[in-house]
């Protein structure tokens, strides 16, 4: 089966959809709201086998420069000394490296910029895309592959909104060469933890300008989960200096400095110097609340969701981009098939929706310690048992065969 397809979305989710269906045979047409470059925000990326899996499925080639392999993992208490270590090989990569490999796969006519999707609609005979610039195309399937704030979840499924954890996500990227020696030695050549009380941070090198992996020329990335309850200090956070609250996300350059200042002195006051070292050199600190995603379908008709437009799962499982790829093959495999198209979207329904529903569950659990409130014995539960290291640094961000999902 095969022909036109229209992807909503030309980040990960939307590339590699695009790039799986155009080598099943599909006629693919990407269509992405950003007009100019798309920004990482200097994101970091670990990856695993079953993502390499699938950017080989869609011609991709990483030529074993992908990102920085480190060997094992450590934790850290609040004074800097190590109270876990545990080995575990993996290869952590930037935002920006991943997405350029897949938009090079991608034939350059098939990817249109500043196209932001006004509506949508639908027939026996196929579905078309409305623009807001005035533009439509037309296909017998549409992906709808554009994110957390999805605006074709929002048309199909205006029942599944997130829902805000309790707590966000400071973020930066630090150059390695900005570093101290000690912090180095710290943080550079293993995936680093620290578990100060309803907080953690976590530490790994990324690859640095050009791609470079040498080090000395590598990144740090960093991400630091803090509690923040949503009835004041979320808003509070996001809230800029002209006094606008910026209730989807507040851009980096629009937090508040005393809102910076107040950060860093708490990595001060909390982290192991290294990690406090890290926030401190950062050029670009920012933060992303932290959502629950869980929808009921991901097809409505002709139209499919994929990735974070249909599930978000908290970050501590490290699946983000591993999920929407594997959203993107199971729909390509079902397409495949010869039982007509509203069979093959609806066994992807299936099988996806039942993926969705356990690693949201997990990423549930794994960030219930750092929740501003535990509503359940369940969360109190969770959070008790990732206040160990030894889970923490099992589970975090590892491949599906170490996660006991109940998916047997």
């Amino acid at each position: 089966m095969a022909g036109k397809a229209i992807v909503v979305g030309g980040s990960m989710g939307g590339l590699f959809a695009a790039n799986l269906l155009l080598r099943a045979g599909w006629d693919v047409q990407v269509y992405e709201r950003v007009a100019g470059g798309l920004s990482d925000r200097g994101a970091g990326i670990v990856t695993h086998g079953e993502l390499f899996d699938a950017l080989a499925a869609a011609g991709v080639e990483t030529g074993g420069t992908l990102g920085v392999k480190v060997p094992s993992r450590v934790t850290y208490d609040p004074q800097g000394k190590i109270v876990g270590e545990q080995p575990y090989e993996q290869i952590l990569t930037a935002w920006s490296r991943l997405f350029q490999g897949l938009r090079q796969a991608l034939p350059e006519d098939r990817y249109h910029q500043g196209k932001a999707l006004a509506g949508l609609r639908q027939d026996g005979h196929g579905v078309t895309a409305v623009f807001a610039d005035g533009t439509q195309a037309a296909g017998d399937i549409l992906v709808g592959a554009d994110g957390i704030r999805s605006t074709v979840r929002g048309l199909c499924m205006p029942e599944s909104v997130p829902r805000y954890a309790g707590y966000v996500a400071w973020r930066g990227l630090v150059e390695e060469s900005d570093l101290s020696p000690r912090a180095r030695a710290a943080l550079m050549e293993r995936f680093a933890f620290c578990l100060p009380p309803n907080q953690q941070m976590i530490a790994y090198p990324v690859a640095g300008q050009g791609n470079a992996m040498q080090p000395g020329r590598r990144r740090l990335n960093f991400v630091w989960y803090r509690p923040a309850d949503g009835n004041g200090e979320l808003q509070r956070l996001q809230t800029d200096a002209q006094g606008v609250c910026h209730e989807q996300g507040i851009a980096p350059q629009l937090i508040r400095p005393e809102v910076l200042d107040e950060v860093r002195r708490a990595a001060q006051e909390t982290l192991p110097p290294d990690f406090a070292e890290a926030i401190r050199k950062t050029g670009l600190l920012f933060f992303q609340p932290i959502y629950d995603l869980a929808s009921d379908h991901m097809v409505a008709g002709r139209v499919a969701l994929l990735g974070d437009a249909a599930f978000v799962a908290r970050p501590h499982t490290g699946m983000g981009v591993t999920k929407a790829a594997y959203d993107a093959l199971a729909l390509a495999e079902a397409l495949r098939s010869e039982g007509g198209l509203a069979r093959a979207l609806a066994s992807y329904d299936e099988q996806r929706v039942r993926f969705g529903i356990a690693i949201v569950r997990h990423s549930r659990h794994m960030g219930a310690y750092m929740q501003a409130r535990l509503d359940s014995p369940q969360e109190r539960e969770m959070a008790r048992k990732y206040r160990d290291p030894v889970p923490v640094m099992r589970e975090t961000a590892v491949s599906l065969r170490y996660l006991d999902l109940g998916l047997d």
